[in-house]
């Protein structure tokens, strides 16, 4: 099936999961807005000038009332971290923006996918903001923090990160928990591989979640693997692939963070309980504790 594509927002993220959608052939129609109109005119102008390299898809700017008519709407709308500055520092000039998107898609009868960071928090601010079941209104998550662990893994250990299965949960940001006790690699224990060392999980946890950092500090953003990363989770939206994805939504307890969720054409269901060690299950928590901390100084 090829899905009406809304994205809010034409700045890095938003061009770079343009980029990626068009490429992975997801869309027949891919609409952008931005609140500058004409940098979303120039970037649909831009991409559909490569309509013959990839899969047919008409690429357009739009008002944003016509979001509302889109299978998938991706909110990518907000300012940019600065260097060193983390996710959370960020909230109250994006939840602003990030409220006030949600409120003017209330009714819509797509999914929401919000990227704008601190992505949980704002994922959180989204639906209630906007009323839509909780469902149908996910967050990138950990699935990037899962990819950069994986691909670090790979290099670490010599194999391809197809092989490497390990997930990162909880906050994207600097509580993230990587899960060590259940990674595998090739079917293999990953603390059971040879030369692995316990030793060198608390450096490779601290180096993915530095990632964003340093590449903020050389380049100023980051853009082309959150791009890839989403146009992963439309094309499980729109083929109803139901994967299990370590994204972000509003759990059980009213905090949004990443747990494995069963990703298809209705959202994201089924969440599952990953296995943890002792530590890791803390760290959840701990990190739980940190985002609804957020979200509630909103108020304040």
């Amino acid at each position: 099936m090829k899905a009406r594509i809304g994205i809010i927002g034409t700045g890095w993220v938003g061009t770079s999961v343009a980029f990626s959608t068009l490429q992975a052939g997801h869309a027949g129609e891919l609409w952008l807005y931005d609140q500058r109109s004409a940098v979303a005119e120039g970037e649909a102008m831009d991409l559909a000038d490569g309509a013959a390299f990839y899969p047919r898809c008409r690429v357009q700017a739009v008002p944003l009332e016509k979001m509302r008519e889109a299978d998938i709407v991706v909110l990518a709308a907000g300012r940019n971290g600065r260097p060193d500055e983390t996710r959370l520092a960020l909230l109250r000039d994006n939840a602003r923006i990030a409220a006030g998107l949600g409120r003017a898609l209330q009714g819509f009868g797509g999914i929401l996918i919000v990227v704008t960071n601190p992505v949980d928090v704002l994922t959180r601010v989204v639906q209630a903001a906007s009323g839509l079941p909780l469902e149908r209104v996910i967050g990138t998550g950990t699935l990037l923090d899962t990819a950069r662990l994986r691909e670090r893994l790979a290099v670490r250990l010599g194999v391809a990160p197809q092989s490497v299965h390990a997930q990162v949960v909880g906050e994207h940001g600097d509580s993230s928990v990587p899960l060590w006790a259940g990674a595998r690699v090739g079917g293999v224990a990953l603390r059971d591989w040879p030369g692995w060392q316990a030793g060198e999980e608390a450096t490779m946890a601290q180096a993915v979640r530095r990632a964003a950092y340093e590449v903020i500090q050389r380049k100023g953003a980051t853009n082309h693997a959150i791009g890839l990363v989403t146009a992963k989770l439309i094309g499980c939206i729109v083929n109803d692939e139901r994967q299990l994805l370590p994204v972000s939504r509003v759990q059980d307890n009213g905090v949004a963070l990443s747990l494995p969720a069963l990703v298809g054409a209705s959202g994201a269901h089924q969440i599952t309980a990953p296995a943890m060690d002792r530590a890791e299950r803390e760290a959840l928590v701990a990190s739980s504790e940190l985002l609804d901390r957020a979200f509630r100084s909103l108020s304040e």
